[in-house]
């Protein structure tokens, strides 16, 4: 049975595909890729992943979409109608404003007992 390694080096580095090893089963597998991959050069962890148990998807295929292709001018505030819906929050606002203004008014003349 043959099983892919990926090594990495530093726990802030990324796993990186360092060859596979053949092997019995897994147990055996991973005593290999110890051997091979983590014995001369220190390494902070081995992954050790059957064959069969690795899938590829290629930007190549159709119906693949990778990086980039996804529209999100949805995320720009340039986008979004601000038109009478924010003269109206605005007027609120102003409105808001002036009635606790009055209220103010009216409890420093001495009209909340």
């Amino acid at each position: 049975m043959i099983f892919e390694v990926f090594r990495q080096e530093t726990e802030s580095d990324y796993h990186e595909h360092v060859g596979n090893v053949h092997a019995p089963d897994e147990e055996m597998a991973r005593l290999f890729a110890q051997v091979m991959h983590a014995r001369r050069k220190p390494a902070n962890s081995l992954w050790v992943v059957p064959k069969e148990e690795i899938s590829e998807v290629d930007a190549d295929d159709p119906g693949v979409a990778m990086g980039g292709t996804t529209q999100k001018a949805y995320r720009w505030a340039t986008n979004y109608s601000t038109g009478r819906m924010a003269e109206e929050i605005e007027a609120s606002e102003a409105e808001q404003v002036e009635a606790e203004a009055r209220r103010r008014s009216t409890r420093s003349e001495g009209g909340d007992d």
